[in-house]
């Protein structure tokens, strides 16, 4: 056990410096990128999008940046066990999480009405209700996490457990304080997880019912007209659709179980404690999952691909434009 545990820190050592030296920046050009509206997104999508790239952004750095890496590397951290921040710190890594999570719910829901409601579509799907939707969850979220500073300790517990600042006794063993966690667990990942598999499940069978409907209309029309401009339209949709939901269905599934696992146990009750590989392997599928929206914009959206090459060949291409202006210079 010991080394195995060993073993996934010293990978975690370099895979999780790598991910935040990546995943920052990334998701900073993500942002910037989409605001630019240039990628072909309706102002919908693209709002839904950018809220999810700077949630990503936020666990990053409260999650991935001055959590793990500090348990990782002890002895050069060894000055967070003197801040007494912990509390106020869990609230702002749960809320950052909570809102990665609960952003890409939203999304999700909002695809589905454009996909499967068209009199719904044109009052819902709108850049007005992104921003009124993404504003109340965000309250909301914010309001249910300040609990966790009632939960947790001032003290750093400096271990890579789900409860990672010093907890007193009587709140570890508590069922009233227990039933409160649970519920936090429940509202994430655990009701995402079933309203995105639900959605997506509604959404599949939406699409094969109005298929077979428009293939049957479309057998009476002349074969030059077979082009479908508006299935091709929600092909588009879906390929996002899908690649988002499932990219965090399959990325946060082992987290998921380890975390009710654990707290379970953590609550007396008979059940094995998840091993340490389970655990450790279901924390960095889940910190993978800030970085992978990026991959999916670029692999599904063509003018989102062609901006981000251009924004990172832009600091290389000054360079070489700086260099060959010194040397026309000397040429003279």
């Amino acid at each position: 056990m010991m080394r195995t545990k060993e073993l996934f820190q010293d990978i975690q050592r370099i895979f999780y410096p790598v991910l935040a030296a990546v995943g920052i920046p990334v998701n900073i050009m993500v942002i910037v990128i989409l605001n630019q509206r240039k990628c072909g997104l309706s102002r919908c999508v693209t709002r839904y999008m950018v809220a999810m790239a700077a949630a990503d952004l936020l666990v990053i750095v409260f999650d991935l940046t001055l959590r793990h890496i500090p348990i990782l590397y002890p002895n050069q951290f060894r000055f967070v066990l003197l801040l007494p921040v912990c509390n106020i710190h869990s609230v702002f890594l749960y809320a950052a999480t909570d809102f990665s999570v609960w952003f890409t719910v939203t999304f999700t829901f909002d695809r589905f009405v454009a996909i499967c409601s068209q009199k719904l579509k044109t009052t819902y799907c709108t850049e007005r209700t992104a921003a009124v939707v993404l504003v109340t969850l965000t309250a909301f979220l914010c309001l249910k996490d300040t609990t966790w500073y009632f939960i947790h300790m001032k003290t750093y517990s400096m271990a890579n457990i789900p409860t990672f600042c010093g907890v007193e006794r009587s709140v570890s063993v508590s069922h009233v304080w227990g039933t409160i966690e649970v519920l936090h667990y429940a509202l994430n990942p655990c009701v995402p997880f079933v309203l995105i598999l639900l959605l997506n499940v509604l959404t599949v069978r939406n699409i094969v019912v109005v298929s077979r409907a428009r293939e049957r209309l479309r057998s009476h029309v002349a074969a030059e007209s077979l082009k479908d401009p508006e299935m091709e339209s929600r092909r588009k949709s879906i390929i996002l659709l899908f690649f988002i939901s499932g990219n965090f269905i399959v990325l946060w599934a082992l987290f998921t179980i380890t975390l009710i696992s654990d707290r379970i146990w953590w609550l007396d009750y008979k059940i094995n404690n998840p091993s340490v590989p389970a655990r450790e392997i279901g924390f960095m599928l889940q910190l993978l999952s800030c970085c992978t929206n990026t991959v999916i914009y670029a692999v599904t959206q063509t003018k989102f691909r062609e901006l981000l090459k251009n924004m990172i060949k832009y600091p290389f291409s000054r360079i070489v434009e700086i260099i060959q202006f010194k040397e026309i210079r000397k040429a003279f």
